[in-house]
């Protein structure tokens, strides 16, 4: 892999305590390690009135309607800043994805920006596919190695993000910031990506997630399977954050989901995802549906060393937030109990 020697072995070293771990993990009792904390959410707009709400199943089913809405291609000239370098500006109609596999002609990712410019040689960049991450891998760029991103929306704030790069899905308004970080940050950003695979391969190229809370309810080791609700976006097949919650419907353990279609969300423009605005699983506390005078559902999800701000926490929506085989995730009800 071309990060620093420190890096490698790091890398190496996790993967090797991760196979001791969970093999361990199938004969001997563990620790319930500590959910993350409610993290503190900075003001933001509220949002637009939604322009269509679907409450699932109907008639049964837990599949969105044919006629369902479908995003917009991104369009307007975009810009990334890189530290030391400057800001750049793109066309995204020019962009062509990395990620076939992953994403619909038309649709691409943050990384899919970075590689884009690089390819024009606007700056010297060297990545490569790394099948162990499942991930592209900025090699060098400048010259310079352990490069990370941040990404800022209007009506956001600056992201810390810990997921991949080539599935953080590019929509119109968005800024992409790369800098420099310590080795020791992006070996343990790779090691969770590794750790990933590795649970994946350990329940047989299922994803299996250790635990998943939604308010007061703790459900462990959920299988999750795709329900592909944004093939707009994204390939058939390809599991989201929402599929968590569409396959714990599956097994009976959610009665009801509401979801909503945003066209925007406040400042931001375009939004063109669905908010879930219940999650009805009997549990008697958070089971309403969300409003501006009750409250709402956000969640988190990905490996609890960047739990919250550190990383897991962004505001990619969860029906195209990609998950491979996360360590958690958690769905926070932010406001009183609904009735």
């Amino acid at each position: 892999m071309s990060v620093s020697v420190t890096a490698r072995r790091s890398i190496v070293t996790s993967l090797f305590l991760s196979a001791v771990l969970l093999a361990a993990g199938a004969c001997t009792p563990t620790a319930t390690p500590a959910p993350p904390t409610t993290p503190s959410y900075p003001a933001v707009s509220p949002p637009s009135a939604p322009s269509q709400s679907y409450f699932l199943p109907q008639k049964g089913s837990y599949e969105l309607p044919s006629n369902s809405p479908t995003a917009r291609r991104p369009s307007s000239q975009g810009t990334i800043t890189i530290e030391g370098l400057g800001e750049f500006a793109f066309d995204p109609s020019e962009i062509r994805t990395t990620r076939p596999d992953i994403f619909t002609e038309g649709h691409f990712s943050v990384f899919d920006v970075v590689a884009h410019l690089g390819n024009r040689e606007w700056y010297q960049l060297i990545y490569h596919y790394n099948p162990c991450l499942d991930t592209y891998i900025i090699d060098e760029l400048d010259g310079r190695m352990n490069w990370w991103y941040r990404i800022y929306t209007p009506g956001g704030w600056s992201e810390i993000s810990a997921s991949r790069m080539d599935t953080v899905p590019y929509r119109d308004s968005m800024i992409i910031k790369l800098s420099t970080h310590p080795e020791e940050y992006i070996g343990d950003i790779y090691n969770s990506f590794a750790e990933e695979l590795l649970r994946r391969s350990v329940n047989l190229g299922r994803v299996v997630i250790p635990e998943v809370r939604i308010g007061t309810v703790v459900h462990k080791n959920v299988p999750v399977s795709a329900h592909d609700c944004r093939e707009d976006v994204l390939q058939p097949g390809t599991i989201t954050a929402l599929d968590v919650l569409l396959s714990l419907a599956d097994q009976k353990k959610i009665n009801q989901l509401k979801l909503s279609w945003y066209a925007s969300m406040g400042d931001l423009e375009p939004f063109d995802s669905y908010v879930v605005e219940q999650i009805d699983d009997g549990d008697g506390v958070y089971d309403g549906e969300a409003s501006p005078t009750v409250g709402g559902w956000v969640f988190e999800t990905g490996a609890l060393e960047f739990s919250g701000f550190k990383g897991s926490h962004t505001r990619v929506a969860a029906d195209v937030r990609v998950i491979l085989s996360p360590e958690y995730m958690t769905w926070y009800w932010l406001g009183a109990p609904t009735p």
